[in-house]
């Protein structure tokens, strides 16, 4: 088996730390909101990887977070009324509805951030003794030019980035590009006590503590958006080698983009289209089919025509598997040859068709992309 791994810039064999097992780890949503087809796309990407592992004898361990607390989830609860808990619970609970009916399995586990708040505290010590990290008016900073492969992930080059995303210009840093790993409380503001005073965890440390409690200081695969290289996973990686001495992750797994009209799905577009609102038009296996047909590593625009188109080829499916025909061993070897190649989805639903358009049972094959159809 082969995939792509974002760190080497090619496909590698997929070679476990222990012979016949795998660790993973995915970034999970930042629930805020709902969830929409992007998040959709992610979640059922990993799902298929980690149900092709289980299926290929792997003994799979896989961890995928939440993120109940950042920037966003508290600006909601002000404008709300609320509290940042009481959102964050309410958009876990409709996450995981939305992603039964989905097909979605659950991750053999599934942390919160709020609840490992003492495990990021002593990573971040661990970061100070080692001289990675400085404290400034009860703040906490990564010192990027103290940990010279930064940037290896992303190739970006350390002396041209400028300060990424979610990272705030404050004259305070050493530089600049220094990133937060505690932030001291605001008035009103969600708060735990820490060595440095009462405050919250940076976005970026979040992962790597709760990666490492689960899955220990090294691991076979991190997953998640294109869009979390840099800067989550490029801080990710740097604070977690940088804490431990240990490799952090032996392969890197990204998916591209769903996009609309040639932009990125995101609320500040105003362009999303939630799981909640296409379940209540389309049968929850075609809007699985809509997101898997397409190789995790390509992107593409959500249109109109893509959710009749899915909803269509789940009939021509369904009706191949309801006349118990034949040949369903042969669509499956030509599924997992093309699971084999990088996890290309798209390659084994184009299998799938043509083995249903030769009289072929789809019904092992389908099952092996999460699709039921019976």
């Amino acid at each position: 088996m082969k995939i792509h791994n974002t760190m080497a810039r090619m496909k590698e064999e997929l070679v476990p730390m222990t012979p016949g097992e795998i660790k993973m780890y995915s970034c999970g949503v930042t629930v805020y909101d709902l969830s929409h087809v992007g998040h959709a796309r992610m979640l059922m990407v990993f799902d298929v990887i980690s149900r092709y592992l289980r299926f290929a004898g792997y003994r799979v361990t896989f961890v995928r977070n939440f993120t109940d607390i950042d920037d966003k989830i508290i600006r909601r609860a002000g404008q709300e009324g609320t509290s940042a808990r009481e959102v964050s619970e309410r958009n876990i609970a409709a996450f995981e509805q939305d992603m039964a009916a989905l097909g979605v399995l659950p991750p053999d586990i599934e942390p919160k951030a709020t609840e490992h708040v003492p495990e990021m505290i002593g990573l971040i010590e661990r970061l100070i003794a080692r001289g990675y990290a400085y404290v400034v008016d009860g703040d906490v900073y990564f010192e990027v030019r103290r940990f010279p492969a930064y940037g290896k992930l992303s190739g970006k080059n350390l002396d041209e980035l400028q300060a990424g995303a979610r990272v705030e210009v404050d004259e305070r840093k050493r530089d600049p590009r220094d990133f937060a790993l505690w932030k001291s409380a605001k008035p009103g503001e969600p708060a735990w006590e820490s060595p440095w005073g009462p405050g919250r965890p940076g976005w970026h440390i979040e992962c790597s503590a709760m990666s490492v409690r689960y899955l220990g200081e090294s691991f076979d695969i991190h997953g998640g958006g294109e869009d979390l290289i840099f800067p989550h996973h490029e801080c990710e990686a740097a604070q977690s080698e940088a804490a431990t001495g240990q490799p952090f992750v032996r392969h890197w797994m990204h998916q591209a983009m769903v996009r609309m009209d040639g932009e990125k799905m995101s609320k500040s577009l105003g362009n999303l289209v939630f799981v909640s609102d296409l379940l209540k038009t389309y049968d929850a296996r075609a809007i699985r089919l809509a997101c898997i047909s397409h190789h995790y590593r390509e992107s593409w625009d959500y249109t109109d025509e893509l959710m009749p188109e899915a909803a269509e080829r789940l009939d021509r499916w369904v009706a191949a598997a309801n006349a118990r025909r034949a040949g369903g061993d042969e669509v499956l070897a030509r599924v997992r040859a093309a699971l084999d190649d990088d996890m290309r989805t798209d390659v084994a639903v184009a299998a799938i068709d043509e083995g249903v358009s030769a009289g072929a049972d789809p019904t092992p094959a389908a099952a092996l992309l999460g699709v039921a159809l019976s």
